[in-house]
């Protein structure tokens, strides 16, 4: 099945770059549209600059300090506003605002009051508390309660309840809840990058490709976050799941 399902994806992003490639070819406009060669072409003469593996340390960190602090953060509040209605109903407001407001409202007002350096950090975690909030709060509220009674009966430790009940009930929100949040965080990251354009940054890097009409660069950066984004991702959910099975061991 999985060799099914991974001949399915190759073929379609075959398809997919044989449609790019047609739609460049027809075109033949490579400053509004390159053709994937060039585009590949460009992914690898931009790691030959000097300033590439600085831009991609500087994104990449900032992105993923982000991303921890709203990832644990969105996680205890979740865990406390399942055993507190009180903080559930002080944080909706909050939580309807995040979700409602565009990113780009979100960056242009954070940029009055938080440096440009530390912009994507923030935002980052601004888009990743509410997912993993919400996530993690709704697998809270799906733990079988007869389990929390047993718990009762026998006293067990909350610590105990969490690793044995908690955790594994909660296993695919939490996976789920990473997946999804790492995505946006890296894309809203970038996005306040692009806005703000702190110094040796991804952000920064597209911005002047796009201002010079250096669109193979602009496709090339592009491929960068994309390829960032899948590894990193791919990384972050095999370790939860070796986390979860460490976890079970015990």
């Amino acid at each position: 099945m999985k060799l099914k399902n991974f001949i399915y994806k190759f073929v379609a992003v075959l398809l997919a770059l044989f449609a790019w490639q047609a739609a460049a070819h027809f075109t033949n406009l490579p400053i509004l549209l390159p053709s994937p060669i060039e585009v590949i072409e460009g992914f690898f003469s931009v790691q030959e600059g000097q300033m590439f593996y600085l831009a991609v340390i500087t994104t990449f960190s900032n992105i993923i300090r982000g991303f921890l602090w709203g990832f644990f953060a969105g996680a205890i509040f979740a865990v406390l506003a399942g055993r507190f209605r009180i903080i559930r109903e002080l944080l909706w407001p909050y939580m309807i605002t995040i979700k409602s407001v565009p990113v780009a409202s979100f960056i242009i007002i954070a940029l009055l009051w938080i440096p440009t350096d530390d912009l994507s950090i923030f935002i980052s975690f601004l888009m990743v508390f509410p997912i993993v909030y919400n996530n993690i709060l709704e697998g809270y509220k799906s733990i079988d309660p007869k389990k929390l009674e047993v718990a009762k009966v026998f006293n067990l430790p909350f610590y105990k309840q969490f690793v044995y009940i908690f955790l594994p009930e909660m296993k695919p929100f939490i996976i789920s809840a990473c997946s999804t949040s790492f995505g946006l965080a890296w894309k809203s990251g970038v996005a306040a990058e692009f806005i703000a354009l702190p110094l040796n940054s991804i952000g920064e890097s597209l911005y002047y490709s796009k201002i010079y009409f250096e669109s193979v660069d602009l496709f090339a950066w592009t491929l960068v976050l994309i390829v960032i984004s899948f590894v990193f991702e791919k990384l972050m959910v095999g370790a939860i799941k070796l986390a979860y099975m460490g976890v079970e061991k015990l």
